[in-house]
């Protein structure tokens, strides 16, 4: 049986529809998360996606199960270093942050203020904590992985063969500078 979830960002001009479960729900505490997450804390409305140990929440969902059903017009993306491979994709609407894409990745790390209160799967893991100054300090209910586990390539590489390894292309309206 299949769900479908309605995100959509703060002023609700984008919608977007995630069918099915995610590939992983995590906190990422990797040093260009965190440096991105401050520099989206910067921009006018916009709300914070760090929590309380640095960490950036994610629901990792296949591409193809990921539609924009309103607003995709808004999007607009950045990267910290001109050429970086992974980008950041805000809706310019309000700056609600949506997406991080690796390139040439088959899946889009939604982020988790994307959800309703109460609607956000429940964390599975901590990834990159080997990033965080006292990675001690974390809480113990979910492993904290240093790096990422064998388990969560294997998760990726499921959804992607599953996928018939196509890595759909997700467009956006411009550039974001942040």
């Amino acid at each position: 049986m299949s769900s479908t979830r309605s995100l959509a960002c703060a002023c609700g001009q984008l919608a977007v529809e995630v069918e099915g479960p995610p590939i992983a729900s995590v906190e990422c505490c990797c040093d260009s998360c965190r440096e991105a997450g401050a520099r989206l804390a910067r921009l006018p409305g916009a709300r914070p996606v760090l929590g309380a140990h640095g960490a950036t929440r994610f629901v990792l969902q296949r591409k193809d199960r990921v539609r924009f059903v309103r607003g995709a017009q808004q999007l607009r993306q950045f990267r910290l270093a001109p050429g970086a491979g992974t980008r950041r994709v805000v809706a310019a609407c309000c700056n609600t942050p949506v997406f991080m894409e690796f390139k040439g990745g088959h899946w889009l790390s939604l982020y988790g203020g994307l959800w309703r209160d109460g609607a956000l799967p429940p964390l599975q893991m901590r990834t990159m904590t080997g990033d965080l100054e006292n990675p001690s300090a974390l809480p113990d209910d979910v492993p904290n992985l240093r790096r990422q586990s064998l388990s969560f390539y294997a998760r990726l590489m499921k959804a992607w063969i599953a996928m018939g390894f196509r890595v759909p292309q997700i467009a956006v309206a411009g550039d974001l500078h942040v």
